[in-house]
Formats: structure tokens, sequence, C-alpha cells
């Protein structure tokens, strides 16, 4: 029986982009519903495993607007057990100013930090390490987390260690974008020829097959 995965998308906020790329890798494995901004039904979440909210251009303001009618269910559906991914702007969602998901950390920019040696946020094919494998991953200013609460590092920005993706009891955060589709890559001169040929999409649906069994 397929597990049940809830998407949120409202473009550009939430990157119909990033939510195609979402689809792609999970169109065969899950069962997909969409949900935007407008208040879903009191059980919409009811048949649901998991929550995934994806990258987009998203600061507090557009979290206000975006969750005003939707924010309490989403925290009432993780509080009861149900799994959450963020990526990028759905990871930074999980922190402390919007939906406070995570206990004992918070999620911050990356480029921010004094270990990162990257300072602007704009795109780069940035050098990471998933699950002990080097490879370079699409990022656009995207998080990572600090705190001294418990959770699992499952990739480390390479440059400088920091997390880029972790685990946390029922949820999951990715400062990058596994679920980049090629011409995110040949929009940008310094990144043609270099996408991952889907390799990626595989790392990701590993990624949520392992936090939907958690």
């Amino acid at each position: 029986m397929k597990h049940t995965v809830a998407l949120f998308v409202y473009d550009p906020k939430c990157s119909v982009q990033s939510c195609n790329g979402v689809i792609s890798t999970l169109q065969d494995n899950y069962k997909l519903k969409i949900f935007s901004k407008s208040e879903v039904e009191y059980n919409f979440f009811d048949d649901v495993d998991m929550i995934i909210i994806p990258g987009g251009i998203g600061d507090a303001d557009s979290f206000d607007q975006l969750m005003k009618y939707n924010a309490k269910s989403i925290k009432k559906f993780v509080r009861k057990g149900g799994k959450y991914l963020g990526i990028c702007m759905g990871a930074y969602w999980a922190g402390k100013s919007y939906f406070n998901l995570l206990d004992g950390i918070d999620v911050v920019q990356y480029i921010k930090q004094p270990e990162s040696k990257t300072r602007r946020p704009h795109a780069k094919n940035m050098m990471v390490t998933f699950n002990g494998q080097e490879d370079h991953m699409f990022f656009y200013d995207g998080p990572t987390y600090v705190g001294e609460g418990n959770y699992e590092t499952v990739a480390t920005y390479s440059e400088s260690g920091l997390p880029m993706a972790i685990m946390q009891k029922n949820i999951g955060l990715i400062g990058c974008h596994p679920e980049s589709q090629e011409f995110w890559y040949e929009s940008y001169s310094w990144m043609q020829g270099k996408y991952h040929q889907g390799s990626q999409h595989k790392v990701l649906l590993q990624f949520i097959n392992e936090l939907i069994e958690r």
C-alpha cells in the first residue's frame, strides 16, 4: 500500500519548479495530495503520512500570509507523529520563527555562519557529503542547523562540515535541492552541463523512504 504525501505549492513563494521536481521523484512510489494557502478541509490530513514543503522565495511575511489558515493543522499533524519534510524554504519554516517544530535546534542561513566559505546566496553547485558519499548539489541560500538538541546528520556541506540535511524524530530537513531538474542548471551559464542526471532524485527518495519509516 502506498503512503500518502501532502505537497504544498504556491508559486513563486513555494516554487512550482521545486514541487514538480518532488512530484517527479515520488509519483511512482507515493500517493500525492496538493494543497495551497486556502484553508484545507478539517479532515484533509487524516489519510496523509507526510507533509512536504519544498523550496521557494519565502520570508516571515510570506509565511504569515501563506499559512494563515493551515499552520495550526500542520503543527497538530506533526505533534501527533505525522512526518514533515522541508526542503530549503520548507526547512527554514520548521524553525522557531515559523512552525517551531524542532526540539533544541533552529534553522539558520548557511552563508552567514563563520565556517561557511560561501557568502553569496545565488545558485551554486555546492559540494556536499550525503550518506557518506560526496556529490555536488544545487544550492540557493539554503539553511544549516544550530543548537544543542539531538538530531541525526544525514548530509553535510563539505567545505565546512556543517549539517545540510538532518532528521529529528519525525522531521526531515534538507538545505540543498536534490529535487532539482536539468533546466535549473541550464538557466545559469556557470552551472550548464553539471546536472546530476536524476541521480539525486534517488537520494531524495531514499531520504523520504527512511523518514516515512521512522
